[in-house]
């Protein structure tokens, strides 16, 4: 049956680069996400077979003979859902040892099979990997993206933006979970997110890990969404549930290899030693966040702390997600010294270019806002490109040497 994409996925050309150079590419991001429209999409205009773990028959067919499904297969394929049955990795490196034309096999999963030490050695060399995100704001408004080449340019004018105001609540409760997005009501929505966060808690944490206390696991992403933005504070979420640090630790391990939260490492320079090196956690998507929350766009307008916390979180899960269909690698991290100065988001292309973007929720600025980034500047040096300040205003301004003040806006219209 042919499939058509609703929305363009910035990643699709990367995709398709990475199908004529390896042998084996795994597309990987977190469950209904957009993996298999996109993977079916690229089959439509070609003989690649399509076939499921999520089928029972096909499921039950790979698990009982991994290597005799594989040498059955017959042209290039793609199968859905592949960390089901990680025996399978080892087939294909076996049949990709026999044959590298490059292509073959189109894998996806809704969990990070590189984190299973089996499967990253067996197609060590022979599997790249591209990574797919919820959908961004220039996916859904079909905007091309400029922003991240415009920022690293460093090169800004004065302009004028319309605020987003109270759309910008809305935005944040939506998320970028494609079906979501296609819904038209708040009670829609949290009864998918519902359903959704239950169907990867049985299925993907148990096919990963045979826990007992899957009982635990709603709760615990629950206390993760209220730690959206923050130091990542281990102690503070096991308290709750009487377990140890270790046991939590391991729990947070398993909600990042299915993809529902991040962590975001601490920028670091050696020659500076009043760093904060402390980790920052994310919850992949804010529609997720303010669903595990119970909170709707009207409590975020009256809850200005918690706006500017998911605002923080909404900013850096976008641009990760226009990262992702970049031409250019981009490290991720965050910037917090000694004296409590902050940038929520560091951006390093190569080792001498160096953003920072601190995020505000409010439609003015103060002096003291744009503290944390002239640290980072002054640490930094020549490699700093720009400095952006997001703000819910009207007009792009420049605050002082490569700093400006950018609405937010901008960064989801190119």
């Amino acid at each position: 049956m042919a499939t058509t994409e609703l929305y363009p996925r910035l990643v699709r050309a990367r995709l398709r680069e990475a199908l004529a150079d390896s042998p084996v590419v795994l597309l990987h991001g977190p469950r209904q996400c957009g993996k298999t429209t996109l993977a079916r999409s690229l089959g439509e205009d070609g003989d690649r077979q399509y076939l499921t773990l999520d089928d029972a028959l096909t499921f039950a067919s790979v698990q009982a003979d991994p290597a005799g499904f594989v040498l059955d297969l017959e042209g290039p394929v793609t199968i859905d859902e592949v960390q089901r049955v990680p025996e399978l990795f080892l087939a294909i490196k076996q049949a990709v040892d026999r044959d590298r034309r490059p292509g073959r096999f189109l894998l996806t999963g809704s969990a990070n099979a590189l984190f299973v030490p089996r499967v990253a050695d067996s197609l060590a060399g022979r599997m790249e990997t591209v990574r797919l995100h919820p959908l961004s704001e220039v996916e859904i408004g079909r905007h091309q993206p400029q922003f991240l080449e415009r920022i690293f340019a460093g090169e800004f004018k004065i302009a004028h933006s319309e605020r987003l105001g109270p759309e910008l609540a809305n935005l944040i409760v939506r998320g970028g979970f494609p079906e979501v997005v296609r819904r038209d009501t708040e009670r829609g929505r949290r009864a998918w997110v519902r359903d959704y966060l239950d169907a990867i808690i049985q299925r993907d944490v148990r096919d990963l890990s045979r826990i007992h206390r899957l009982d635990i696991l709603p709760r615990l992403l629950e206390l993760a969404a209220g730690q959206t933005a923050r130091l990542v504070n281990v102690s503070g979420i096991a308290g709750p549930f009487g377990v140890n640090r270790t046991t939590v630790g391991d729990y947070l391990t398993l909600l990042r290899h299915v993809f529902l939260v991040e962590e975001l490492p601490a920028w670091h320079a050696n020659r500076l030693k009043r760093l904060v090196k402390t980790p920052k956690l994310h919850l992949t998507d804010t529609g997720l966040a303010c669903a595990l929350l119970g909170v709707e766009a009207a409590d975020l307008r009256d809850d200005r702390t918690l706006l500017g916390q998911l605002l923080e979180t909404f900013v850096v899960q976008e641009l990760r997600r226009q990262a992702s269909g970049w031409e250019h690698n981009v490290r991720f991290s965050h910037y917090r010294d000694k004296d409590q100065q902050e940038v929520d988001l560091v951006l390093e292309r190569g080792p001498n270019r160096v953003v920072g973007i601190k995020v505000k929720a409010s439609a003015t600025l103060r002096d003291s806002d744009r503290r944390g980034l002239e640290r980072l500047r002054d640490a930094v040096g020549d490699g700093f490109r720009c400095g952006a300040l997001l703000y819910d205003g009207e007009t792009l301004v420049p605050l002082g040497d490569r700093i400006y003040a950018i609405p937010l806006r901008m960064i989801g219209t190119g």
